[in-house]
């Protein structure tokens, strides 16, 4: 695969992006004490960042769709570096409020803008593989980055920990500023043009899908460590070592997706990914407390949800090859939603009932997942839906 050490590289700012998002869950108590705020009003930091990049992001996305790629590239990790600059010597909360607001809008956008110009720079075959190195950075930032993040910032403070980040940024900056050619558009893409993407039904059904699936993983995933406290007599420490296997787990799942959809394709890559996610989330409740079938289980969903990733994205990037942007941005707003639906019917479940009943409802949400790819497969196969765009050509 050519370019291969830049992908790497875009893969390395998007595991920086997604540690900083997801940060704040391990050093929450230290922020909350040094602002002066409750708990879960620090837990806000993350509700801002999530919001921010599924929102705002896609639609400055939408209006610089005409711009270089590199140019914008530039623009958001240099806008990135200094917001961790900020946040380093953010005075009082509320500041910090709006710096979360600017490192999820700057992060949102590097990380759809560093996977379709991924796609730029690999051949045509290899696009899946380029899409699945990219996510291997995301993948590996929300298991990984937390506890690795989380021992830097008892040793050194929460705010090394963001001027740490920041410093390691410059890196990818400049790797894009003198490695990464100029990718603009060949004809002007207009709002409307844009728009009309979601006028597919197609398009839709794939983001639909998005949803629940990240929902279904999230349910469980999110509160992991109460789940696996209530099932064994595990320590902190020992559930944070499950969690670093669990994130070279979701690393490879990611590489896996992205060869699978290559070799593949699309549909088959979705079909397993969903089927295993669902088989395993059956698993949590079969393997009872036997905690190293309880762990083997946790590694094949890993491995399971993080395969999809690279399929869906390059799904979409083939139904809209002529406006990749966009349908990435998109579905990357879906995957902040469904963390977020996810987190929110997992504290429904706990409040209401009990930490053990978390997977039944990560498999509900998989299984409605599972029905779209079918519905969307069967439809598109049977031609009742307007054929795809033609390539285009790089």
């Amino acid at each position: 695969m050519k370019n291969n050490m830049i992908i790497y590289i875009l893969a390395f700012v998007v595991f920086l992006i997604g540690t900083v998002e997801y940060i704040i869950t391990g050093v929450i108590e230290m922020i909350a004490v040094d602002f002066g705020v409750t708990v879960s009003e620090a837990g806000l930091l993350v509700t801002v960042f999530a919001l921010a990049a599924a929102i705002i992001a896609p639609i400055l996305i939408a209006l610089t769709i005409n711009m270089d790629r590199k140019k914008v590239l530039i623009i958001t990790i240099g806008v990135f570096i200094a917001s961790n600059v900020l946040m380093f010597i953010s005075p009082a909360y509320e500041a910090a409020l709006w710096i979360r607001i600017m490192q999820g809008v700057s992060g949102g956008i590097a990380t759809v803008v560093a996977m379709a110009v991924a796609t730029r720079l690999v051949e045509e075959e290899k696009r899946g593989r380029a899409i699945g190195i990219i996510l291997m950075g995301l993948s590996s930032s929300l298991v990984l980055g937390v506890p690795i993040g989380t021992f830097f910032s008892e040793m050194f403070g929460w705010r090394v920990l963001f001027i740490l980040i920041g410093l390691l940024t410059i890196l990818p900056l400049l790797t894009v500023y003198k490695r990464v050619p100029a990718i603009k558009k060949e004809e002007t893409v207009t709002l409307r043009m844009q728009l009309s993407i979601l006028k597919d039904p197609k398009i839709l059904t794939a983001l639909a899908i998005t949803l629940f699936y990240i929902g279904g993983y999230s349910t469980l995933f999110t509160y992991i460590t109460p789940f696996l406290q209530a099932t064994s007599t595990l320590s902190i420490t020992e559930i944070s070592g499950i969690l670093f296997l669990a994130g070279i787990c979701s690393f490879m799942g990611s590489r896996m997706g992205g060869q699978l959809a290559d070799t593949k394709g699309s549909k088959f890559t979705l079909y397993f990914g969903l089927f295993l996610q669902g088989v395993t989330l059956l698993l949590f409740t079969l393997a009872g407390f036997h905690l190293f079938v309880l762990i083997l289980v946790l590694m094949i969903l890993m491995l399971a949800t993080w395969s999809i990733s690279p399929a869906q994205q390059l799904f979409l990037v083939t139904l809209v090859p002529r406006n990749p942007y966009i349908a990435l941005s998109i579905n990357t707003s879906f995957i902040q939603f469904g963390f977020a639906l996810g987190s929110g019917l997992g504290g429904l479940v706990i409040s209401h009932t009990s930490v053990l009943n978390l997977n039944w409802v990560g498999l509900g949400a998989v299984i409605i997942a599972l029905c779209l790819a079918i519905m969307l497969f069967r439809t598109w196969n049977n031609g009742i839906e307007t054929s795809i765009v033609p390539k285009e050509k790089y």
